[in-house]
């Protein structure tokens, strides 16, 4: 084994850059002579804009330009698209409404773009940001799914009767129905995922420059991957060749979805240096991530169960109602159709499973992937399920789950709705999970709390989720004079440790120095092509394509190395960083090969052409289909029946994620997806006025972020099970601790209250909901 190679926990790289201040977001940027810029929002949920006055801010000091919607109307400037539509049950259209980067006759949402003030100073822009007179009609609002779906509703738009954006269905319905008519018993379930602010580390900021002697423009700013933003502001906004616009990305504080999709600031910064002849940089303040970043969730679902006499599940109904907010964002309508409607049913051989989905516009900010991106709704939605149907049975949870497993034996499993799950093997995993987690003396320290006067319960889930890649990832490896190994590709980190996993691999295919690779990322001057960093693919493509690449090194290298070992190609083996001539003593390290490849001028005759790059390679790999990481969560909950307050004092993780590449960055990605998960179960939840869409929870005064004390050691660990659809069996992991962490908690909380007969609780599960729950069961039982 190489070391620092596969397999190896090793220390992230990146974290010396970050932890002694070094590190360069898109803040720290900047340009000689940049503007700086402010964005002046709605405060109305609705209205109507009559006129807006610009003339005294233009003459405030320190002012450069104030653009409005008339002004990006009257340059031609496109709409920011929807890139992922889908057909409505009947075959029709979804209703498609633009989203112009500026407003200028209605706005429909609490932070809708309204002006853009661009000034010597950010603090001169605010205030005249404030001069701006905008003449508002308040207009009737809808800011919840309930009042949207109303009869009667305010409309978001005209073009969208009773506010439907989508009716979207999958399965066989008739399949379902009939398993319905056969059960022996059916469990009903009423679930809410509630709407949740993402709250990146970092804000969103851009820094945008034009360049006037070629017409050019470069962007700064914060993605999850530079290239696809390129061909959306540059083709589809901006409407110039996508090659005349440079995007660059440094270093990322976090994303989780949000920093995937090109916002109206991003192409305003670009469109206003070139109209003001001076870089344009703008930053989003925190306030500002509350009104104006794609959010997650906010569902509403109708689940059912239809069970036989041996307690299998042979059918399942799902019926959601998804808040898209007041624009059809990047990836919305596949997030709450496709994405989720591929994975229902989990790990569990159902054979009839049917979903329809309708998605409706509110006044509220647009909804899009957020960690995730649909399947901890699914998980969610089974999980539940499944734990209401073992206790209405009388079944243990754990007894109910074992029964409806997919055995080991049935892979590859054809999923009723879409997939292959290739493998799988959850009873293992779920078994471990329970032993590492005390399960089995759970009852003993259940005593324990109860002598305290406190409850304690025990929760489980059991997810799987479809990985999001494609179609294909590049990379190149090049040999640079100073011996650094210089690897790129089109993924993007934004924490998950990409410049120590990746020089991983390279060191596993290669046998280079780890401490000679760098990563090049987030720049399209650089990177030509590339999918971005989400949906958990990034590691799988990237390794395959690094694995084309190395192959292509390795090709090259054999040609050099037979130089130099007065050998045939064909004759010479490549091992651990070493080319060899098997049965001799005879070898040269790549290295030594690479400088000698970049020695072109001695080479013979016939290899100029062939090394005028030296061993210099790039490699594509194509994807082929999704992968399927699952495992089991349990969480052990302790409730003060007094105040409702609910504290987690166990969770325990066993995880299969194919092959590991790096141990510690994998528990490092599974400890923050549990929090944020958990987060949602406990503390986060975003709230609008039904009737005004005004955002109630717009700081973190009111919106109840996790901290360090909500949350208890995680116990982690994973089984190998290699999937056989990637060259290295890997699943990927970048999403699956927030799948597992909602059912899990709530399935704890419900687990702690059921002797007070309380069968359903709502994330998040508060102090106040969990108290109220307690005395609604106390008074119900008294009567």
């Amino acid at each position: 084994m190489q070391k620092f190679g596969i397999g190896q926990p090793v220390k992230r790289v990146e974290d010396v850059r970050f932890i002694t201040g070094a590190g360069a977001y898109t803040d720290d940027l900047n340009l000689p002579n940049q503007a700086h810029a402010v964005v002046l929002r709605s405060p109305f949920g609705h209205a109507k804009i009559n006129s807006i006055d610009t003339s005294m801010a233009q003459e405030a000091p320190g002012v450069i330009a104030v653009l409005t919607g008339a002004d990006v109307e009257a340059d031609g400037l496109g709409t920011l698209p929807c890139l992922a539509p889908v057909p409505n049950a009947d075959g029709s259209e979804i209703v498609m409404p633009p989203r112009p980067l500026l407003q200028s006759d209605r706005v429909r949402f609490v932070g809708d773009t309204v002006a853009f003030v661009i000034a010597e100073t950010v603090n001169q822009a605010k205030d005249a940001a404030e001069m701006i007179e905008v003449d508002y009609e308040d207009l009737p609002a809808v800011g919840t799914i309930e009042t949207a779906e109303a009869d009667g509703a305010p409309l978001v738009w005209d073009q969208a009767p009773g506010n439907v954006c989508l009716e979207w269905a999958m399965g066989d319905e008739a399949a379902v129905n009939a398993a319905f008519d056969n059960a022996a018993h059916v469990t009903k379930v009423d679930l809410i995922h509630n709407r949740v602010v993402v709250n990146a580390m970092e804000p969103r900021a851009a820094l945008g420059e034009y360049d006037a002697s070629d017409e050019s423009y470069t962007l700064r700013t914060s993605t999850q991957g530079a290239n696809s933003l390129q061909g959306v502001l540059g083709g589809m906004v901006l409407q110039i060749d996508p090659s005349k616009l440079r995007v660059f990305t440094p270093d990322v504080g976090g994303g989780f979805g949000m920093k995937t999709f090109a916002y109206p600031e991003q192409a305003l910064v670009l469109w206003a240096s070139k109209k003001i002849g001076r870089p344009v940089k703008w930053t989003g303040e925190r306030s500002e991530a509350f009104q104006g970043d794609s959010m997650g969730r906010d569902w509403l679902t109708h689940v059912e169960l239809a069970i036989d006499s041996d307690n299998r599940i042979q059918g399942m109904r799902v019926n959601n109602r998804c808040n898209l907010g007041a624009y059809l964002s990047q990836f919305a309508p596949f997030i709450a159709t496709a994405s989720p409607g591929r994975i229902l049913g989990g790990v569990y051989k159902i054979p009839a499973i049917h979903v329809s989905v309708t998605g409706l516009f509110s006044n509220t900010v647009p909804v899009d992937a957020y960690r995730g991106a649909g399947r901890p709704e699914s998980a969610y939605i089974i999980e539940r399920a499944v734990d209401a149907a073992a206790a209405e049975l009388g079944i243990a949870q754990d007894e109910f789950r074992a029964i409806n497993f997919i055995p080991p034996e049935d892979m590859p499993y054809q999923h009723p709705l879409s997939f292959v799950f290739d493998t799988g093997e959850y009873n293992r995993n779920m078994e471990d999970a329970k032993r590492n987690a005390g399960w089995d003396t759970f009852e003993a320290r259940k005593a324990e709390s109860r002598a305290r006067g406190k409850l304690r319960g025990i929760g489980m889930a059991y997810y799987i989720e479809c990985t999001l890649g494609g179609p294909s990832e590049a990379a190149e490896i090049n040999f640079l004079e100073d011996d650094k190994v210089e690897i790129i590709t089109g993924t993007m980190s934004n924490g998950q440790g990409h410049e120590t996993a990746w020089a991983q691999v390279v060191v596993d295919q290669l046998g280079v120095p780890f401490e000679n690779v760098t990563l090049v990322q987030g720049d399209t001057d650089r990177v030509k092509t590339g999918g971005g960093t989400g949906g958990s693919h990034s590691l799988y493509m990237a390794a395959g394509a690094f694995q084309e690449t190395s192959n292509e090194v390795i090709k090259k290298g054999k040609i050099i190395a037979s130089l130099m070992l007065e050998d045939e190609p064909q004759n010479i083996d490549f091992e651990e960083g070493l080319f060899k001539v098997p049965g001799t003593n005879k070898s040269v390290g790549i290295m030594e090969v690479a400088a000698k490849a970049r020695e072109v001028d001695e080479l013979p005759g016939d290899f100029k052409e062939m090394f005028v790059d030296g061993l210099n390679s790039s490699g594509i790999y194509e994807y082929s289909t999704s992968t399927f990481p699952n495992g089991c969560h349990i969480c052990e909950v302790e409730i003060d029946p007094e105040t409702g307050k609910t504290d987690v004092v166990g969770y325990t993780v066993v995880d299969d994620f194919g092959k590991v590449i790096n141990p510690m960055l994998v528990a490092g990605q599974v400890h923050g997806g549990v929090v944020q998960g958990l987060g949602q179960s406990l503390t986060e939840n975003c709230v609008y006025d039904p009737e005004t869409a005004q955002l109630m929870t717009g700081s973190f005064m009111d919106y109840g972020m996790p901290r360090a004390d909500d949350i208890c050691d995680i116990d982690f660990s994973y089984n190998e099970i290699l999937c056989k659809t990637n060259p290295y069996g890997i699943k990927g992991c970048g999403e699956a601790g927030t799948i597992g962490a909602c059912p899990s908690s709530i399935n704890a909380i419900l687990d702690a209250l059921r002797e007070f007969g309380v069968t359903a609780i709502d994330m998040p599960a508060t102090p106040l909901k969990v108290w109220q729950a307690i005395q609604d069961g106390t008074r119900q039982a008294a009567e």
